[in-house]
């Protein structure tokens, strides 16, 4: 998933206009944002983009907030969105308010979060939560930076809101751009590591600077799922940020007990150093005992492999950790110091745990779709059968979100010179549309070469899929009377399927006779030579909804040159906005351009039809089958 796009609507009021504010000036920002993850990220760039817009138009409140009051907004942004998303999940509006005293006092920010389920509480810093890397630090740091801050409540919406003020020190002239640079958390070159390090404001990090570095590595580790890349991230993050050089081990995913760390990466200041460093690291993985816990662990001054770059220093080590489960560990080290400042251990602590998150949540992505592959490839036909007289040409296209898919094919010979094909698509996706696709696919076969003709096949198999729902429940009937009544999480869902089978007999003079019946499911198009498209079946219910349904098909011949066009709705109802592709019959419109052109040509082009019609990938399974007589 992307950045959340943002739509600022800033407005300046001239004085006296605003009712109850006397003379004052107001500039108002203002963004509605979904209460999704991925809010917190976009209100903090939201609020960096209005004050740089404010100043741009010269607005004069805008000139007196420094950089650390703007670094305070953002972190009070990010606590307060990401305190409504957690707690309320509503759509969270986001107001900026520059309020502008005449001189009477310093220029004031105003930031107001509104969210729509003031039923919740809100968060304070007085009661137990869990970890601050993925729940925010709550009300608490709010009170710590703001300098007054309240909470408004009115029918069916709730306001947090904090008012920041400008002080003397935002409206001076700021340090060297070198030193401010580092001490808000940002690489600066310096000549040398000893200027870095004797210009390293280290106090300032770790408190208002800090928050600032967290928030923003936050969003970078956020959403990453590659291990590789987490460890990349963080260990330009680190260096020259908080240390010198930094080298990262992951422990192996399906290496045993004395299966030795890799290490993923090494970063030095001085990139010359990194060639050095990495070799000697290479030597000894470093594997810390469960026993240290998740602080920092002082480790001997690799001497050897830093040679030429100081007298020496002092180096940390930590535990990668998520879940109480050990995934690597991170060396740290700074030249020149006998010790890390107590402030900066206790940043880069914090920070790793970040790293803990991220690299646990990309493992367990990777086990899903590696699972997920694994899965496909087993409830899919290892190949499809040729049929004498027609070409067929097959597309298919798992979903991208690392789960087994609904969509499902098959084109098989039964007894009698038929050839029979399938395109279905499973409610849902996961393990539940794996179990009904492993139960389909293998029914559907049997059903065929027993002789059962295309609507009987379809009456047996809706019948079969409501007995195995009929199973499900009163298994999960036990386990809730087993539980005491205890309504069970993860229950049976609902087990039905949408469905296009046919059979294809091949006629003595030539061309095929095709039998189709559809269930729910997109119906087929026919196209014919001149260009025209008309659709060979009719709209018949799901199967798994109901119990006292007859299926009926539809019989048709395929002369040379004609062409069928079987879809899932992955094609159907691909979106771009509030449109879909379908929409006024837009899968026929394409498919008459294909006229004259061969099966695999024609898959081809409705494929990229269905790719060109938003900017965005496709995020449901597609599949689309062409038989094409020769």
């Amino acid at each position: 998933m992307g950045p959340i796009p943002i739509q600022r609507d800033i407005v300046h009021r001239p004085e006296g206009v605003v009712a109850g504010q006397g003379s004052d000036a107001h500039t108002v920002a203002r963004t509605s944002l979904p209460g999704i993850p991925l809010a917190p990220a976009a209100a903090r760039r939201f609020v960096r983009a209005a004050l740089v817009d404010w100043t741009a138009v010269g607005l004069p409140s805008a000139g007196a907030f420094g950089d650390r009051l703007t670094d305070d907004a953002v972190t009070v942004a990010n606590e307060l969105v990401t305190n409504a998303v957690v707690h309320a999940g509503t759509t969270v509006e986001l107001l900026l308010r520059l309020e502008d005293t005449a001189g009477a006092e310093p220029a004031a920010l105003v930031l107001e979060i509104t969210d729509h389920h003031p039923a919740r509480s809100v968060r304070d810093g007085r009661t137990e939560r869990p970890d601050p890397a993925e729940y925010g630090r709550g009300l608490q740091l709010v009170a710590t930076l703001a300098e007054s801050w309240g909470i408004t409540y009115r029918t069916g919406l709730k306001t947090v809101w904090a008012r920041l003020q400008a002080d003397d020190w935002d409206g001076l002239p700021g340090p060297a751009p070198a030193e401010d640079s580092v001490r808000r958390g940002r690489r600066a070159e310096m000549p040398a590591p000893t200027v870095r390090r004797a210009e390293r404001d280290d106090t300032d990090r770790a408190g208002r600077g800090a928050l600032s570095f967290l928030a923003e590595a936050s969003d970078l580790l956020a959403g990453q799922l590659d291990e590789d890349l987490v460890a990349s991230i963080a260990g330009q993050l680190m260096v020259p940020r908080l240390a010198d050089w930094c080298a990262i081990w992951l422990e192996s995913e399906g290496g045993g007990p004395g299966a030795a760390p890799r290490l993923a990466g090494v970063w030095h200041s001085d990139k010359g150093a990194t060639e050095t460093l990495r070799p000697a690291l290479e030597k000894e993985p470093l594997r810390l005992p469960g026993s240290v816990g998740s602080g920092p662990v002082p480790i001997p001054w690799p001497a050897d492999a830093v040679a030429g770059h100081g007298d020496g220093g002092a180096a940390l080590a930590h535990r990668i950790t998520s879940g109480g489960r050990t995934l690597g560990a991170v060396l740290v080290g700074r030249e020149g110091v006998a010790l890390f400042p107590g402030e900066v251990a206790a940043l880069i602590a914090d920070f790793v745990r970040r790293v803990g998150l991220a690299v646990g949540a990309a493992r367990a992505y990777t086990r899903q779709a590696t699972i997920s592959r694994i899965l496909q490839r087993g409830l899919l036909p290892s190949k499809v059968a040729e049929i004498p007289g027609v070409t067929s040409a097959l597309v298919y296209e798992p979903g991208d979100d690392g789960v087994v898919g609904g969509d499902f094919y098959d084109l098989f010979p039964c007894p009698g010179g038929r050839w029979c094909f399938v395109l279905g698509d499973v409610q849902g996706s996961g393990p539940e549309a794996a179990v009904v696709t492993g139960l389909a696919r293998p029914w559907l076969r049997l059903l065929s070469r027993e002789g059962f003709r295309v609507g009987e096949v379809l009456d047996r198999l809706n019948r079969l899929l409501l007995d195995d729902a009929m199973e499900a429940a009163e298994a999960a009937a036990l386990m809730v009377a087993a539980a005491g009544g205890r309504q069970i999480q993860d229950g049976p869902q609902s087990r039905f399927l949408s469905l296009l089978y046919g059979d294809i007999v091949p006629l003595p003079g030539g061309g095929v006779r095709c039998t189709v019946a559809s269930a729910g499911h997109p119906l087929p198009l026919l196209l014919r030579p001149d260009g025209s498209v008309r659709p060979a079946a009719e709209p018949q219910i799901l199967l798994g909804i109901v119990e006292d349904v007859a299926y009926e098909s539809q019989s048709f011949d395929l002369a040379p040159g004609d062409s069928l066009l079987c879809v899932t709705d992955g094609v159907t109802e691909r979106r771009s906005g509030r449109l879909m592709f379908d929409d006024g019959d837009g899968l026929a419109h394409a498919l008459s351009g294909c006229a004259g052109l061969s099966a695999d040509r024609i898959a081809h082009r409705i494929k990229h039809a269905v790719h060109a019609f938003a900017e965005r990938p496709p995020d449901d399974d597609l599949a689309l089958l062409v038989l094409q007589v020769d």
